[in-house]
């Protein structure tokens, strides 16, 4: 486990992506549940796999959102990202943050 991370979690997301003639789905942007659009820079890589952090399968696009190196998941028909859950800096004090994307 990578120090300040408690867990990880399965959140869906809206994405918005272009559908071209031969089929392939490519992703543009990641809207997250509070209404925040992150524009995808980049797509690495495509391929059917497992999500081992938080379960589910589907395809994974190897995408860049910023400067973060992480996965999006397309598990028809829906679409999450492997949400990172921070541990609490003061237990009484902070419910836990959350973001997603490279440790």
């Amino acid at each position: 486990m990578v120090q300040g991370i408690a867990a990880r979690r399965k959140r869906y997301v809206e994405v918005e992506a272009t559908f071209l003639e031969d089929g392939r789905i490519v992703p543009r942007a990641v809207i997250w549940h509070d209404g925040r659009r992150f524009p995808v820079r980049a797509v690495l890589g495509v391929r059917r796999c497992t999500s081992l952090k938080v379960g589910g399968e589907g395809v994974r696009y190897d995408v860049l959102v910023g400067h973060a190196h992480t996965f999006l998941f397309h598990e028809e028909p829906r679409w999450f990202v492997e949400e990172i859950v921070y541990e609490p800096l003061d237990p009484l004090l902070d419910g836990g943050a959350c973001a997603w994307g490279a440790d």
